[in-house]
């Protein structure tokens, strides 16, 4: 999938060193809402964690993203991906992580514009929801800023890495 200045490329060993740096460079930053961004994840835990997100991509099941790739540098700048919540409706939830430097220019936008695109007419997804803590409040502005409405807040749902307790807020959007 392409866009503009995207290219989302399928789950890979490929890009694991590329990957590793990129969530070594930024761990201070996607370490206080993402919980396997730790001091524990090793290059041998993100290899084990991509081969099973290419299973899972290939069986289109459990979770699996897509390497987002800037077309201009050919760099890889953060993830996209699914969580398939529910084959049956279908049913889906998107989540994502970019390199800092590259937030603010509308990169995950963009990225999860094709992923919507492809869950919504490829997939036959009647559901797509993105969820987040409370207290992050850029995944609110990308939630919104590509259509996604507030379905609800799960209060005290979650503990974040830092152990503090927080909320869920849940957007959607539907297909009718």
């Amino acid at each position: 999938m392409e866009s503009e200045r995207l290219k989302l490329v399928v789950p890979s060993l490929d890009f694991i060193d590329a990957m590793h740096a990129v969530i070594e460079e930024c761990k201070p930053e996607l370490s206080e809402f993402l919980p396997w961004v730790s001091d524990t994840l090793t290059l041998k835990a993100l290899e084990q964690n991509i081969k099973e997100a290419v299973i899972n991509f290939s069986n289109f099941s459990g979770e699996f993203w897509f390497n987002i790739i800037e077309k201009k540098t050919g760099s890889f700048i953060g993830a996209v991906g699914f969580i398939v919540r529910d084959e049956s409706v279908p049913y889906f939830e998107i989540g994502y992580w970019l390199q800092t430097s590259k937030v603010g220019f509308g990169y995950i936008t963009e990225a999860i514009g094709l992923v919507e695109h492809y869950a919504f007419n490829d997939k036959g997804a009647m559901r797509v929801e993105i969820k987040m803590a409370a207290t992050n409040l850029k995944s609110q502005a990308v939630a919104k800023r590509c259509g996604y409405g507030l379905e609800g807040q799960l209060v005290n749902s979650r503990r974040l890495p830092s152990g503090e307790l927080d909320s869920t807020l849940v957007y959607s959007k539907t297909c009718f």
